[in-house]
């Protein structure tokens, strides 16, 4: 009998789902934006899909994510369960905030999404076509006021890149920057400014109930389900995605950053995340290992010419 007990004890204990490991994800952004989003749906399909037996999120927000990724770099080093949130908003916020620590000071797993950048004025506006607003903006770049988010961050770049692509000094673009989607909705919404930009997702209900006309988007071909031409189809040479991606902590020995990586591909591959993008608009962009390094560095190199060209990098 006692055999037979030990053996239902074994069979019970083998029968248990056997979890890599216990995380937390730092979002280095207030709640509900889109770090925070990203984080949060990785703590619940993680949880759902048995990655991960207990996921934790903290915020850590302020300076486009730096102050979140100072801590992290300090804090974490060396312990395999802890992930960053990062992005593009990032890479540009190191630059412009002349941060001490950077990408290099973590270690990157993988790009898990992205998001392409649309262009929208009110309904009211006398503007018709992203070729009106081009027209407008090599008339008096001045006159064309923008609203979108963090100063350096994808929005800006975005009106950087077009800027630069009409022949107009990045330089002269009349940029205002917003904390919050919210803040800038408003302002647009309410005709304060030429134009606003930032992800198709922050404008979507408007466009739908038709109180803005979305000019244009910054993918390099037509999105499904979104009646808007592409920039480059307006006339303007420009692709610009709005990427999110997951890091690890520094100091990480090659068999903890192998099983990380392991837990982010079963990730991002699981049917759970693949319908949080779709849920979400976002788009699978998955990428990782060697081939994700490489992007990044090129990422890292092309935003410190965009944000010379805008002036706000030395």
């Amino acid at each position: 009998m006692k055999h037979v007990f030990l053996a239902s004890i074994l069979a019970g204990a083998l029968a248990l789902p056997v979890y890599a490991a216990d995380y937390t994800i730092i979002a280095p952004a207030n709640p509900g934006g889109g770090w925070d989003q990203t984080a949060r749906s990785m703590q619940t399909v993680m949880q759902q899909e048995g990655i991960s037996g207990n996921v934790q999120v903290q915020n850590v927000p302020g300076a486009g994510g730096t102050i979140g990724l100072a801590q992290f770099a300090s804090q974490q080093k060396g312990n395999p369960n802890a992930l960053l949130v990062g992005g593009y908003v990032m890479v540009g916020a190191i630059l412009t905030n002349n941060s001490p620590v950077s990408l290099k000071d973590v270690t990157p797993i993988a790009r898990l999404t992205g998001e392409y950048e649309a262009i929208v004025v009110p309904a009211s506006s006398e503007i018709q076509t992203m070729k009106d607003l081009v027209e407008a903006l090599k008339k008096d770049p001045g006159a064309v006021s923008w609203a979108g988010g963090s100063a350096g961050g994808t929005d800006h770049i975005a009106v950087g890149l077009i800027a630069k692509a009409a022949g107009v000094d990045p330089t002269k673009i009349n940029y205002i920057a917003y904390s919050g989607g919210g803040e800038a909705l408003a302002v647009i919404l309410g005709s304060q400014v030429t134009a606003g930009i930032s992800g198709y997702g922050e404008f979507e209900s408007q466009v739908k109930a038709g109180t803005l006309r979305l000019l244009a988007v910054s993918s390099a071909e037509r999105i499904e389900g979104i009646d808007a031409p592409t920039l480059k189809e307006s006339g303007v040479d420009v692709v610009v995605e709005n990427w999110r991606m997951v890091a690890a902590a520094p100091g990480l020995t090659d068999e903890q950053k192998t099983a990380v990586e392991a837990d982010v591909e079963k990730l991002a591959k699981s049917a759970g995340w693949q319908e949080v993008l779709k849920t979400k608009g976002w788009q699978d962009t998955y990428l990782a290992g060697d081939a994700f390094e490489e992007q990044l560095a090129k990422d890292i190199s092309a935003t410190e010419t965009v944000l010379k060209d805008i002036g706000l990098v030395k």
